[in-house]
């Protein structure tokens, strides 16, 4: 979806409607070969495209919402069956063992509240959760933080699309720009938890 004109950008959302944008959100927010997914940014789009009237803004964001939660319970689940195995698992096409590290690491640095701010950090927010159980969290908290970034994440961006839409006349002619400042915000966060030294302690 990267490096297409806003137009293919735009199709492919409206396309793929509400099944193909469930689908996305739930397989990036905890199934770990749907880490290349642009979640942040199919969000936006779609929050755009209900200003058209292609969505219902009211009816996307909930919807939207439990597809994140329920991706991150499919992926606490996952990680405290199977887990453990994908720290000796190879890399594959649809597999990097890079990503589960810097998730654990992550993980590591803010605890449980990780499940919250994983949300916003591309790569992370997938194998966040699959850390979370392997390591055993406590469900309830793990659920607790999963049901609150889950809906912050999708109403963030989804009614920030919305909002852009309705306020800015022509928004449609920046979309790729728009959309590429999206990523690299989002990026930001991954990019400076690798800057910072590794700490030696848990703070779980």
């Amino acid at each position: 979806m990267f490096g297409l004109p806003h137009e293919s950008i735009l199709s492919i959302v409206q396309a793929v409607g509400y099944p193909g944008l469930f689908a996305a959100v739930f397989l990036e927010s905890g199934v770990f070969f749907g880490f290349f997914l642009p979640g942040s940014s199919m969000l936006f789009t779609a929050g755009l495209l209900a200003v058209t009237g292609v969505f219902n803004v009211w009816l996307l964001v909930p919807l939207l919402s439990i597809a994140a939660i329920l991706g991150d319970s499919a992926g606490y689940w996952f990680g405290s069956r199977v887990g453990v195995s994908l720290f000796f698992r190879k890399d594959s096409r649809f597999f990097k063992h890079s990503h589960l590290e810097r998730a654990k690491d992550f993980y590591d640095r803010h605890g449980m509240q990780a499940v919250f701010l994983a949300r916003f950090v591309p790569i992370v927010r997938t194998f966040a959760p699959i850390i979370a159980g392997i390591v055993q969290m406590r469900y309830r908290a793990f659920l607790a933080y999963n049901i609150a970034g889950g809906v912050v994440w999708a109403s963030a961006l989804t009614f920030g699309g919305y909002f852009l839409g309705r306020h800015l006349p022509g928004i449609e002619r920046y979309f790729t720009p728009i959309v590429l400042v999206i990523i690299i915000a989002s990026m930001l966060p991954l990019f400076w938890e690798l800057r910072k030294p590794k700490s030696d302690s848990d703070p779980r």
